[in-house]
């Protein structure tokens, strides 16, 4: 299963504006990539009621992962990565000026 590690910097974490940046840019892999931290399990990234109410706040690190049975076929593994890296990268650049 690929995963990414990413720290969410958006100053009011997953919730409203920046939770529905992310979501939307999940939807648009078209990937069934899921977000968990620690002592809590995997949400659906692609829902923004799981998103948010998740409490995802500021400065906790996120792991994303997209299972291996959503690799056969059209996604790549390596596709898959690309997109966890896109997303991680997006978290960490949320909370920049």
């Amino acid at each position: 299963m690929p995963v990414h590690k990413a720290v969410v910097k958006a100053s009011v974490g997953l919730h409203a504006r920046p939770a529905a940046v992310f979501v939307r840019a999940v939807t648009e892999t078209g990937l069934p990539v899921t977000i968990a931290k620690d002592g809590a399990g995997q949400v659906d990234a692609r829902s923004l009621l799981q998103v948010m109410t998740a409490d995802f706040q500021h400065g906790c690190e996120v792991e994303l992962g997209i299972s291996d049975a959503a690799l056969d076929g059209a996604h790549s593994r390596q596709a898959a990565e690309e997109a966890l890296r896109v997303l991680s990268d997006l978290l960490e650049s949320q909370g920049a000026a």
